[in-house]
């Protein structure tokens, strides 16, 4: 009787063996917090620092390809607005709305004018305050006349570099300084033609 009372008190539950679920789970759910995290660090860095994006047409050229791949980088414009010769992606401004683009089709031009600024085009040339611009990156001169016109505040001027095949602002007006995502700062591909634009 006495024996058998010390054995009550000293005896250990058996834990039940884990199934092999229970083991993959254990093993796996380490590797899947890593993918969240991930996951969520990506989306983050694309809304809020930078993000890549296709060149779909041949409206920068010879500055930017159809194929080209750049990374448009979105933190510098809290800091400072945008300046003369930045190549900005941006959504469509409410008259590209008009024509049938949508908001989720992104377009790429460079800045040419800034708030305040009188704009014109002609004989070939941009003038920017009656003061021609030096431009070694365009496909063409221009072959059209386009102003006077100041430049609207918040607003900018925006062109394509292949100046006489490009849909900017010499066709749509001023692009809204809300409409800018960022600014395209590195071509990553092709390989060849890596490097700042």
């Amino acid at each position: 009787m006495t024996s058998e009372k010390k054995n009550l008190g000293t005896e250990v539950a058996e834990i039940p063996a884990e199934t092999w679920w229970q083991k993959a789970w254990k093993s796996q759910r380490e590797n899947l917090q890593i993918v969240i995290i991930a996951l969520a660090l990506a989306i983050i860095i694309r809304a809020l620092v930078a993000e890549p994006r296709f060149i779909p047409s041949d409206s920068m050229l010879p500055t930017l390809r159809i194929g080209d791949r750049v990374v448009v980088e979105k933190i510098s414009y809290y800091l400072e607005p945008p300046k003369t010769g930045d190549i900005v992606v941006f959504s469509p401004p409410e008259k590209l709305q008009e024509q049938g683009f949508t908001q989720d089709q992104a377009f790429i031009k460079r800045v040419i004018g800034l708030p305040g600024q009188i704009v014109v085009v002609k004989k070939g040339l941009v003038y920017l305050n009656d003061k021609p611009i030096v431009e070694k990156y365009i496909a063409e001169p221009p072959k059209y006349q386009w102003g006077p016109y100041r430049v609207p505040e918040n607003q900018y001027f925006v062109m394509g570099d292949n100046r006489n095949n490009s849909n900017d602002s010499s066709r749509w007006g001023f692009l809204p300084k809300q409409n800018i995502i960022g600014r395209a700062v590195v071509r990553f591909w092709p390989l060849e033609r890596i490097g700042q634009v």
